[in-house]
């Protein structure tokens, strides 16, 4: 092949998906010149399965993005059509907020911010190789023979390298959505040393709205709840957004499904690869839980200027005749058309033990990976992965420290340190139960948390810092005035109305709200504080509620961060160490801890191996 040099830049992002934008746009907007390098532009931000963004410790992450200085919430807010608050019922701090948005508006608004973005040129083409020299990365050669000589690459390329889509016997060498799939790089990673493996995951079909009976599916309607992002003010009022609905599957939709297990590629054989445990087909829901007479469904709009209407629950690479049979036993989809079959997508992936906290490559400086090529599932999970391999590959260059984050911090933090301590054997999905400070790490807060790093980083910007400001001067100034004594007569039948005995002496708001009386019946009572943003309102109660617990887990976190301040040696011979177990002797040389804490946290290292670390660490002083 001729090769030709095409440009020379800082960095190199492969891939334009949730991970790659991320990423390019971190690169770009802290001075770097970046390319991104993408196989087909209108799939910059594209989302090949759910139109929607956020959802059960999805929203922690993208609130997260924010803080740091992303752009996903912006986007989400511009685009969305619903909100809704998941988990309202529950504590503030396993409440999600989930949006439904427009997917082809996502796609041309992110686009749109790539291309007026500074420093930042957008490539169509696919990447074969990445050069490297003498352990450093040097640039990239993509497969029409181009050149581009960098100082540090971040490979973001989703669910497209190696793919192949499966529906019952029919497989395409193609990659979500019918987009052309990448074939090069994957040989390329094996030939730099990366541990390649082969994850699976799955979309429903999308049908005909104007085929659908909405008459007898129940509406779910949206909400008035916050935006995504800590920019703006407000959403839009509940009749301005989309309804979505529900629907159910019924025993006759189980059984046209147990009765052609031997046609589902899952259970014959046709997929061989590891596929999503938290996001199962409706074959492998209908197997499992073979006691359960139906499954909620639900119908969920694609976008304003589109009838398609996508089906969370119905994810299945089932044949095309049993598709549409499987869709229309669903009570008010009896007459539904299909406008694009549902599939299972397979992809090659890497083990994400071979990274550091960074998201940097091992065994090659300059060299990260982000997103479903680290074993993720999710657009959330993604982005907030690009936005720390692009934030890190940019300090770097710069030749600052590193941005890592730890567990007490960000969900993000939680998100990487599993995959880099403990890595996974299926695609990963982030949970409220997998963070050990849930309550401290509330989406409410995230810009408290997160927003002065995103600044020292570089990242936030002068419009965003200024609002975060602003914003800690009202909670300061809600705080002060929660403490305020409340008029004894309305507060006296306030709590009477909560079934308890009327006051004998005066109470300040805040007691009130250790009472159990939720703020925002303290606000409408008493006329109070109601230009307070709902969240930060939301953070101020939190606070003030569960005091004695959020100080219980700062005690534990001061623990985790004594144990994170004993660094262990980066060639410390793990087989030498007498008193080590042989799991642990090969887990701990296979990974590598930077420091005692992280040791700790990996999978096959006992407490007691913990212990013998920390004699050695001793012996060394």
């Amino acid at each position: 092949m001729q090769t030709f040099h095409e440009t020379t830049c800082d960095a190199v992002v492969i891939g334009a998906g949730h991970a790659g934008a991320e990423a390019a746009l971190a690169l770009a907007r802290t001075g770097l010149n970046t390319v991104v390098v993408t196989l087909n532009l209108d799939s910059i931000g594209f989302m090949p399965c759910n139109p929607s963004v956020g959802g059960t410790a999805k929203g922690h992450l993208v609130r997260e993005i924010d803080a740091l200085g992303g752009e996903m919430g912006v986007c989400a807010d511009k685009c969305a059509l619903q909100y809704r608050m998941l988990n309202e019922g529950k504590g503030a701090a396993v409440q999600s907020l989930r949006a439904q948005v427009d997917k082809n508006r996502y796609h041309t608004e992110m686009k749109r911010v790539f291309e007026h973005t500074d420093n930042l040129r957008i490539l169509q083409g696919e990447v074969a190789s990445i050069l490297v020299e003498e352990g450093r990365v040097t640039g990239v050669q993509t497969a029409y023979g181009g050149i581009i000589s960098c100082r540090a690459v971040v490979i973001a390329t989703g669910v497209y390298l190696g793919a192949r889509t499966i529906t019952g016997t029919h497989v395409r060498e193609s990659g979500p959505n019918g987009f052309e799939r990448a074939t090069l790089l994957t040989q390329d990673l094996i030939r730099l040393g990366f541990s390649v493996r082969r994850f699976k995951t799955g979309t429903p079909a999308r049908l005909d709205g104007r085929t659908v009976d909405f008459s007898v599916l129940a509406e779910q309607p949206g909400e008035q709840t916050y935006p995504f992002s800590f920019l703006h003010e407000d959403v839009p009022a509940v009749h301005e957004q989309t309804p979505c609905h529900l629907a159910y599957t019924n025993p006759v939709t189980h059984k046209l499904i147990l009765d052609n297990l031997d046609r589902a590629p899952l259970y014959n054989g046709g997929i061989g690869s590891t596929g999503p445990r938290y996001c199962p087909s409706i074959e492998t829901k209908v197997v499992r839980f073979s006691g359960k007479e139906r499954h909620q469904l639900f119908l969920e709009p694609e976008g304003a200027d589109t009838r398609e209407v996508y089906v969370q629950g119905l994810s299945t690479s089932l044949p095309h005749d049993l598709q549409k049979e499987v869709y229309r036993s669903v009570a008010g989809l009896e007459r539904c058309e299909i406008m694009r079959y549902a599939y299972a997508i397979e992809y090659d992936c890497i083990d994400s033990l071979d990274l550091l906290p960074t998201l940097e490559y091992k065994r090659v400086r300059g060299l990260y990976t982000a997103g479903q090529i680290n074993g993720t599932s999710g657009y959330e999970e993604a982005a907030a992965q690009g936005l720390i391999a692009g934030l890190n590959a940019s300090l770097g260059l710069r030749g600052k420290p590193p941005l890592i984050l730890g567990r007490d911090q960000a969900y993000i933090g939680v998100l990487i340190d599993d995959l880099v301590t403990k890595g996974t054997d299926e695609p990963y999905r982030m949970m409220t139960s997998r963070a050990e400070f849930r309550l401290i790490l509330r989406q409410d807060n995230a810009d408290e948390r997160l927003t002065e790093l995103g600044r020292a980083a570089g990242l936030v910007s002068e419009e965003r810092y200024a609002k975060f400001l602003q914003r800690m001067t009202i909670k300061r100034h809600t705080m002060s005035a929660l403490e305020l004594r409340a008029d004894q007569k309305i507060a006296s039948e306030l709590v009477v109305r909560y079934g308890q005995p009327p006051l004998t002496a005066g109470v300040t708001f805040a007691d009130l709200i250790r009472r159990g009386i939720p703020l925002e019946d303290i606000r409408t009572a008493f006329g109070v504080l109601e230009d307070v943003p709902r969240d930060i309102a939301m953070s101020c109660e939190t606070e003030i509620k569960y005091a004695g617990y959020l100080k219980r887990s700062e005690a534990e976190i001061a623990e985790m961060k004594r144990m994170e301040g004993a660094p262990l040696p980066p060639d410390l011979d793990y087989a030498a160490l007498d008193g080590l177990r042989l799991e642990a002797r090969e887990k701990l040389a296979r990974i590598r801890p930077l420091n005692l804490g992280q040791a700790a946290r990996i999978s096959g290292v006992s407490p007691a191996d913990v212990a013998v670390l920390m004699v050695y660490l001793s012996l060394k002083k």
